[in-house]
């Protein structure tokens, strides 16, 4: 990535949702040259299918399809399905955040229903805590879903998984949500540019 034409470089930085999160985190634990990683309602365990590298294997995170319920427009509440990383049969799903060279960002829906983003959250940072690492910057937005995209772009409480082929609700409130849009774009912007750049603030988005 760092030979790429538009790669500035000398670092790279990894901006991650959800599924996308865990991978930012498993690249920021194992890869060289990453100096800041944001990851927006992630998981901190390998979720979805075993992630490989080299000659490591990271089981994905197990689940129990069957405790989903079904809210009143019938779409499907994740949130429950998943079996904590914490748990002795779960844990080598977790992703080893403490090898990581750079600081982390969490963007955390405090109304997320597709799994439970603000626990993960704090998990990441006992974790790296207890290694003796930087306490992570973690940014919690009230009434906010699951899709956090950038400012103005409309809010997207549910919709058919691509994974699963059904229809999935994320939460979120539309004030609310859309308020965090602005603030989270601005939050990792100056976050991107202080650890990447060395730059303290940035002038606001124009989007």
């Amino acid at each position: 990535m760092l030979q790429h034409s538009k790669v500035k470089g000398p670092s790279v930085g990894l901006l991650g949702f959800s599924k996308g999160g865990d991978l930012c985190l498993s690249m920021a634990s194992f890869l060289k040259g990453i100096t800041a990683t944001v990851v927006i309602n992630a998981c901190v365990a390998n979720t979805i299918a075993p992630l490989r590298y080299k000659d490591m294997i990271i089981p994905h995170l197990s689940s129990d399809p069957w405790k989903y319920t079904i809210n009143e427009s019938g779409f499907l509440n994740l949130m429950d399905i998943w079996n904590n990383p914490l748990e002795k049969p779960n844990q080598q799903s977790l992703i080893p955040l403490e090898k990581a060279q750079g600081p982390f960002l969490f963007i955390v829906g405090m109304d997320d229903h597709n799994w439970k983003s603000e626990f993960y959250a704090h998990v990441a940072s006992e974790r790296l805590q207890a290694h003796g690492k930087d306490r992570p910057q973690i940014i919690y937005y009230p009434g906010t879903g699951h899709c956090i995209d950038p400012p103005y772009f409309p809010l997207c409480r549910a919709s058919v998984h691509a994974v699963l082929d059904q229809p999935i609700f994320y939460g979120g409130e539309p004030k609310a949500h859309s308020r965090a849009q602005v603030d989270a774009w601005r939050q990792i912007q100056t976050f991107f540019h202080k650890h990447l750049n060395g730059k303290k603030s940035v002038k606001p988005s124009k989007l």
